[in-house]
């Protein structure tokens, strides 16, 4: 019996058809510290205004039409506020807004346990 199944890697043109301009792609270790630390950052930001004695957050818009400040300690609006580039970040950023969505509270909670 021949298996005809072989283990080949894709092409680097073939991961680049999928990716953006200027995207990079993280493997093994590599990726898994990166995950990691995006983690963390995320459940950094918000964890501060946890409780009864949590901090506000001073948010402030960067476009060139809107640099209005705001202040808060509700954490979907500031995961909302964020720019997000790593990958595990943003899945724990979509899993807050989720809680938000159907429930409307614990997107803290959420993000950082």
């Amino acid at each position: 019996r021949s298996n005809n199944f072989q283990h080949n890697t894709p092409p680097k043109d073939m991961e680049n058809a999928y990716m953006g301009q200027g995207a990079q792609v993280d493997k093994g270790e590599n990726a898994r510290m990166s995950s990691f630390i995006g983690a963390i950052a995320i459940a950094d930001l918000v964890k501060t205004t946890l409780g009864p004695k949590g901090m506000d957050k001073i948010l402030q818009r960067v476009s060139q039409n809107d640099q209005s400040i705001s202040v808060t300690n509700d954490g979907a609006t500031i995961l909302k506020s964020v720019n997000i580039d790593n990958a595990a970040a943003k899945v724990l950023v979509d899993i807050a807004k989720v809680q938000d969505d159907e429930v409307g509270d614990g997107t803290t909670f959420v993000a950082v346990s």
